[in-house]
């Protein structure tokens, strides 16, 4: 197939549907590949089939999207937790699911994955509800699940190749292209004055700078200890860096109550659930995030925000995509572990990023 130049079957798409059933920064990393379908395809209506978290997102994704579907996937880690275990419950889901995409005629489904799931399940999904265009990576021969099948060549190691990028690929296979790679999210204006409220509660003057500090992460591997952020942020305030902000994502305020507890000038904190667009205003108008690998630093990406990142080497393809970032983390034998937790119980990729070092960086880039 010539891949520099659109499809023709692929022209002919008018409902197209795209599956990423991640977490909320998955999707953020691949709303470029999103975009080049928009641009490729202006006449096609987009749906995407994403977990219920990312629900959120609609309304900021809605110059690349006209609709979002939730479901919670039994072959992803979120979405078999959340699925009933009854055996008068079992496929129940999946067949609601299977009903809605049949109904709406799809022309073609593209599913977007890490390098280590299959997309074979999905495929699966869309070959049954009558979907005849069916494009994704796979490891193994997919035969007649994909029309469109990209052999998967990823491997965990340092020099793969980010994120984004795979998901452009996959795209760009059948001629769909952007010129602008960025990420996607568009603030509402609407969530600016609930905002601005909750900051001049929490004793930021209006219009005064700040450094936003977001301490959580889902995955306990992926936080940065606790005090050793206070402890870099301490140094911070000494040094007259900008006003520091504190937030935590839903279920970490224990997390946050630790780090103003830790510091003997606490910063200016933001008590209760953010919704996404408080946050992505709250992060738009920051001079920079100092975040860990998570969901707040790829909406900074999406928004132009310069991000610390302080990066648990986990995972080496999701570090801040195209924008101004210092990405700390120490260099470790057992790197790339793909873990929740730390199986070596050290922690040693985020404790061995010394606070001093943190606080450098921060003062750096703002200055």
């Amino acid at each position: 197939m010539d891949e520099s130049a659109l499809s023709p079957e692929w022209g002919r798409a008018r409902r197209v549907l795209l599956v990423r059933l991640d977490n909320l920064g998955d999707v953020l990393m691949s709303t470029p590949a999103f975009a080049a379908v928009r641009e490729s395809l202006p006449q096609a209506s987009l749906t995407l089939l994403a977990a219920p978290a990312a629900l959120a997102l609609a309304p900021h994704l809605g110059p690349w999207l006209d609709q979002v579907i939730a479901f919670d996937a039994p072959w992803v880690k979120a979405g078999d937790a959340a699925l009933p275990r009854a055996r008068d419950a079992l496929g129940g889901a999946e067949r609601a699911l299977l009903r809605r995409l049949g109904r709406a005629h799809f022309d073609a489904a593209i599913v977007f994955t890490v390098c280590t799931q299959s997309a074979l399940p999905a495929a699966l999904l869309c070959r049954m509800a009558g979907i005849p265009l069916r494009l994704a990576h796979a490891r193994e021969n997919p035969y007649g699940l994909l029309s469109h099948w990209v052999p998967d060549s990823d491997q965990i190691a340092p020099d793969m190749r980010h994120e984004v990028r795979r998901q452009l690929d996959l795209v760009a296979a059948v001629g769909l292209r952007t010129a602008d790679e960025r990420l996607r999210f568009r603030l509402d204006p609407a969530d600016a004055a609930p905002l601005a409220r909750r900051l001049a509660a929490a004793g930021l003057a209006p219009g005064q700078d700040y450094v936003l500090l977001h301490p959580g992460a889902s995955a306990p591997s992926r936080r940065y200890p606790v005090a050793l952020l206070a402890d870099a942020a301490t140094r911070l305030a000494r040094a007259g860096a900008p006003a520091l902000v504190a937030c935590a994502g839903p279920g970490e305020e224990a997390l946050l109550q630790q780090l103003c507890q830790a510091m003997p000038q606490p910063p200016h904190r933001l008590d209760g659930e953010l919704s996404l667009g408080e946050l992505a205003q709250l992060i738009a108008g920051a001079r920079l995030l100092v975040a860990n690998n998570s969901g707040p630093v790829h909406l900074a990406a999406a928004l132009g925000t310069p991000v610390v990142d302080l990066y648990a080497l986990t995972n080496p393809q999701h570090t801040p995509w195209q924008v101004p970032a210092r990405v700390l983390s120490q260099d470790v034998p057992c790197r790339n572990c793909l873990k929740s937790i730390c199986p070596q119980g050290h922690q040693r990729c985020l404790t061995g990023v010394a606070p001093e070092r943190v606080a450098r960086a921060v003062l750096e880039m703002v200055r």
